[in-house]
């Protein structure tokens, strides 16, 4: 399946070192991909091929066409994760690039954004906290989102911890009443 360039959006291959670079009004993305998969540039779109002499080549195809694929939409519209703090006193705020955040620990957990990624924190009364993120690159955007979320997992029984937004919580019953 073709991969539409948008207008704005130059790619740039060079199959000497085996890196495709991709370069929009956002930022610009690079990827090193295996050596049995081809690419190349067709007007308005890029294909990826397996080369099909090689095996293990249409394992790869699909993987390099959909990092391609990301990187196009990456640097020519972004991407975002909204995540949600549920918890009582559970706190996110934004100074900079720097997240601090309250997670019912004793103490305040500070988190550095790298700088590719934008936050944004939305806190209402009688609400959840809410933090939005925005980048380019998805893979450095989901391991950012990951990390955050690591801290406190939302756990099954109140649904207590940062969840991301639109996910279903598997909830358990608790206690049961002995007998």
């Amino acid at each position: 399946m073709p991969i539409a360039i948008p207008a704005g959006v130059t790619v740039n291959i060079d199959n000497d070192n085996q890196v495709i670079t991709v370069k929009g009004k956002l930022g610009e993305l690079s990827q090193k991909f295996y050596d049995h998969v081809n690419i190349e540039i067709e007007g308005e779109h890029i294909h990826v091929k397996p080369n099909e002499a090689v095996a293990e080549a249409g394992s790869k195809h699909g993987l390099y066409r959909a990092l391609i694929a990301n990187m196009v939409k990456g640097v020519s519209e972004g991407f975002e994760i909204v995540q949600e703090f549920v918890g009582v006193g559970y706190k996110a705020e934004a100074k900079g690039q720097i997240l601090e955040m309250a997670l019912g620990f004793s103490h305040s957990i500070f988190f550095e954004m790298p700088a590719e990624i934008k936050i944004e924190t939305i806190n209402e009364r009688g609400k959840n906290p809410i933090l939005k993120m925005r980048s380019y690159d998805k893979q450095l955007l989901g391991q950012v989102a990951a990390k955050i979320r690591s801290m406190r997992k939302p756990e099954p029984y109140k649904g207590k911890g940062i969840k991301f937004e639109g996910e279903v919580l598997r909830r358990k019953a608790g206690k049961a009443a002995g007998k």
